[in-house]
């Protein structure tokens, strides 16, 4: 084989990679975009019905001492935006946030203190992560005005939600759940082509505190 003819060969067999590369690509652009639009139509679904139901919400408690009053899960809310991919415009992330508020009457204020710095750090967490609406205030001695401890007067209201991120090239879609079953965070992924009604029932049962088996 002359090295013209080489060049050929190794040339066609790199176009061929390549194409079958493309292939699988689109194929997985494809099957995540029929992922999306269905967890888009579901959670939207899902947003309208949680709406009225006004699920109970999950037990809540900053310092994991002191409780919160029985929450409700309100104000759902949904959104969604797409960005363009090798010319293409597809999903890129589903969005879904709602409020935690008291199930009796409006949210009231409570305090939590912490003088360790571990349990310091978990509060402001929990804070920051449910946009716990708060003060920080500096206890100190009434005498040698040393710091004693740092309380955080709060009011019971939080934020949860819930983020699907589309990834088109490894065809699946990531799920990130913000305080949907108090104030942590979990994260989860499934590949597109599991996500059916099945497995976004289990999210559901999830967010409304029932048992499920989604993460």
């Amino acid at each position: 084989m002359s090295f013209l003819n080489q060049l050929k060969s190794q040339a066609s067999a790199l176009q061929t990679e390549q194409s079958a590369q493309q292939s699988h690509t689109e194929a997985n652009t494809r099957l995540t975009e029929a992922a999306s639009k269905t967890a888009w139509l579901y959670v939207a679904e899902l947003v309208q019905q949680l709406n009225v139901i006004g699920p109970t919400g999950p037990q809540l408690s900053l310092d994991g001492k002191t409780p919160w009053p029985a929450m409700k899960l309100v104000d759902f809310r949904i959104d969604a935006r797409k960005k363009k991919l090798r010319d293409q415009e597809v999903f890129d992330y589903i969005a879904m946030g709602w409020r935690m508020v008291p199930r009796e009457g409006a949210p009231v204020g409570g305090s939590v203190s912490a003088n360790f710095p571990p349990d310091l750090q978990r509060i402001e967490a929990r804070l920051a992560a449910g946009t716990v609406q708060h003060e920080r205030v500096n206890v100190r001695h009434p005498e040698k005005n040393t710091l004693q401890a740092i309380r955080f007067d709060y009011v019971t209201e939080a934020r949860a939600s819930v983020t699907i991120t589309a990834d088109h090239d490894a065809a699946k879609l990531a799920f990130r759940l913000a305080n949907a079953t108090g104030f942590e965070l979990m994260m989860t992924s499934y590949p597109a082509d599991q996500i059916q009604s099945a497995v976004l029932d289990e999210l559901a049962k999830l967010i409304v505190g029932q048992p499920n088996s989604f993460v």
